[in-house]
């Protein structure tokens, strides 16, 4: 068990990160093999089919959502003001947009992951902040845990309500914890007549925290008595005695936002309550993010998409020095880049998102690899539509109006996609996700022999089974279908990318057993190696969706395959990148600078400007009691 709240090891908080993790492979992963260096195509082809009624369930609500934020939604004025009217709140109540993913036994529309994220992909294109309002609400909200580790007395008594309309949020993050769940500081005491558990605590960036009525809470119960204690998933009414919202966040985008800091004191939460049992509440929420994740790459292609068109009108309208700017060489790269990026992000979201609706795939790692990739290559995409729009790429919509022109909110959508590369895990922390996922087999058999608490009656085993594991494993790195000429002639003039992506799997699955075999337990800490090996994976399986998909596509859309092939040469120049960078880089005297740095030898160089305030501290130190704060939260009026 690790340590009081706050004051935990290093390796402490390695134990909770590792006991909340899914480790069984009970279910096949196309992820998970592209890493071991077996390109399991079958896995992932022939593209996935969909029902047909489901389809039609789902287009005709697509509809209706699109005709309402047609007609009813000013996306302009939400940036203007920083809020949703309450109106939007009840026309999308109305027409059933709160319950997309409840199951309708429980008044809600039941759609699939992909049907889900096409409705997300169409309010963020109104709306940025109206995308995260939905998104947060059912990817990460009460639904989804309660979808998947509620009782039936728990659904039946919460999902109606969601689905009606009610707004829920999900509450993790603390001022001083940001993604080591070791150090929560929120406690969940047991009452003295075990009716149930008392909240204190504070928790931060609560999105839709201010005008949400029921709550996911993670809270720690303290162990003992027959208790397991642990991190625990509540489920809280927003309107308990003791919450108190302390105030609404503002942020460089999403101004629509209802984002929170609030306060816990002394909340009472009936038994019946908990999420799962005691002591599973981490698990509960990395298990939720596996498929909630998957709504933020749907906005990011939703970006993109926008930014094709913006950039398209544009480039063809716009001359300069006597042609149009798409013909000038350096504009043409940046639109063939936002084109091809843009098919191969929907190609990989649209991919997880059907492996998610089919129950046999594990998509653990698929969901984490499109949420880092989509997030990133977003954010590309909208720097390089300022770029080609310019000077009118800085301006404001409002202010582009006022001068009669047309108001595209380029600078808008870069400032609301940052946040895409930090919320539900940021860059760096799925990079380390998605590298102990792909390690997972090294270190299943190799664990304890890299362990520095293992005797050496463990260690012994553990280099049995290593040996015998490598004795198999290794010789598949070498040769594969890959190196076959005609291999994978049915897909055509996209064969030749399948075969880079079997062979690229096998070389970046040699490269992660050499450096096993050369840092061992030091393989931990080389987060910038892991970062590189992650991102060659993603390339692959951007690659591999998007072959299939155009490849599935050939007779209804056969200008998709000319798309997917602009796309695996542009990936294929990256992933050659990044290979070098796995060997030939700066990473050693990164540290060592970032150390002298921390340590203010390098202070002379921050000479010259009038930096931040200093008579505040960095990090607020909440302590526990009643709120002084005024409580700020919106209450949304009944329809």
């Amino acid at each position: 068990m690790p340590g009081e709240a706050g004051q935990v090891t290093e390796k402490e908080a390695r134990q909770v990160a590792e006991a909340a993790r899914e480790s069984a492979w009970d279910r096949p992963s196309f992820g998970k093999e592209l890493f071991l260096g077996r390109f399991r195509l079958d896995l992932v082809a022939p593209w996935p089919r969909t029902d047909p009624a489901d389809d039609a369930r789902a287009e005709e609500f697509l509809g209706t959502l699109r005709a309402y934020l047609d007609s009813e939604v000013d996306g302009a004025a939400i940036e203007r003001t920083a809020s949703i009217p309450d109106e939007v709140f009840h026309g999308l109540a109305r027409i059933g947009a709160f319950g997309m993913k409840i199951d309708p036994a429980y008044g809600g529309l039941g759609l699939s992951n992909l049907h889900y994220c096409r409705a997300l992909m169409l309010a963020g294109s109104v709306s940025p902040a109206l995308g995260a309002l939905l998104s947060a609400h059912q990817s990460i909200g009460v639904p989804q845990p309660l979808k998947m580790f509620g009782t039936p007395e728990q659904q039946q008594r919460f999902l109606p309500r969601l689905a009606a309309g009610e707004v829920s949020a999900f509450l993790l993050t603390e001022p001083d914890v940001g993604s080591d769940p070791a150090r929560l500081a929120t406690t969940a005491e047991p009452t003295a007549d075990g009716t149930g558990y008392r909240l204190n605590g504070v928790k931060l960036w609560a999105t839709n925290g201010t005008i949400a009525t029921l709550l996911v809470v993670m809270a720690r119960v303290p162990a003992g008595e027959g208790r397991r204690g642990g991190i625990t998933a509540f489920v809280v009414d927003g309107d308990a005695d003791g919450i108190t919202v302390e105030r609404r966040n503002s942020f460089v985008g999403l101004r629509g936002l209802e984002n929170s800091l609030t306060r816990f004191h002394d909340v009472f939460v009936p038994n019946e309550n908990v999420i799962g049992g005691e002591g599973r509440g981490l698990k509960i929420a990395l298990s939720t993010l596996n498929t909630g994740r998957l709504s933020l790459p749907a906005m990011c292609v939703g970006a993109g998409k926008w930014s094709l068109n913006v950039a398209r009108e544009w480039a063809a309208d716009r001359v300069q020095w006597g042609r149009p700017v798409a013909e000038h060489e350096a504009v043409a790269q940046k639109l063939s880049f936002i084109a091809a990026t843009t098919y191969g992000m929907e190609a990989m979201l649209d991919l997880s998102c059907l492996l998610a609706d089919d129950d046999r795939n594990d998509v653990r790692i698929e969901a984490a690899l499109v949420k880092l990739y989509a997030s990133e290559m977003a954010w590309r995409v909208a720097d390089e539509l300022v770029q080609i729009r310019g000077g009118r790429g800085y301006e404001t919509a409002d202010s582009l109006a006022a001068r009669g022109e047309r108001p595209a909110a380029v600078e808008q959508m870069l400032r609301d996609l940052r946040i895409n590369r930090i919320f539900e895990g940021s860059t760096e922390i799925m990079h380390l996700l998605i590298a102990r996922e792909a390690v997972d087999a090294h270190l299943s058999v190799a664990g304890d022999i890299i362990d520095p608490d293992a005797g050496l009656g463990r260690k012994a085993r553990a280099g049995a089974r290593a040996g015998a594991f490598y004795a198999r494993w290794l010789p598949t790195l070498a040769v594969g279908r890959g190196q076959t000429p005609g291999a994978y002639a049915e897909y055509g003039p996209l064969a030749g990318h399948l075969r880079h992506v079997e062979r690229t799997s096998r070389k970046l699955a040699r490269s992660t057993f050499y450096a096993m075999s050369r840092w061992q337990g030091k393989m931990e800490r080389k987060q910038a190696f892991l970062g590189r090996i992650v991102d060659i994976g993603a390339e692959l399986f951007a690659m591999s969706a998007a072959c299939v998909r155009a490849h599935a596509e050939r007779d209804t859309r056969p200008e998709g395959r000319e798309l997917a092939d602009l796309f695996c040469r542009q990936a294929r120049l990256r992933i050659e990148q990044l290979f070098t960078g796995l060997w030939s880089n700066t990473d050693p005297l990164d540290v060592v600078a970032a150390q002298r740095i921390v340590a203010g030898r390098y202070a002379f160089v921050e000479e010259g400007v009038v930096t931040p305030p200093d008579d505040l501290p960095w990090v607020a130190r909440w302590t526990p009691g009643p709120s002084t704060a005024p409580d700020v939260r919106r209450r949304i009026p009944p329809r």
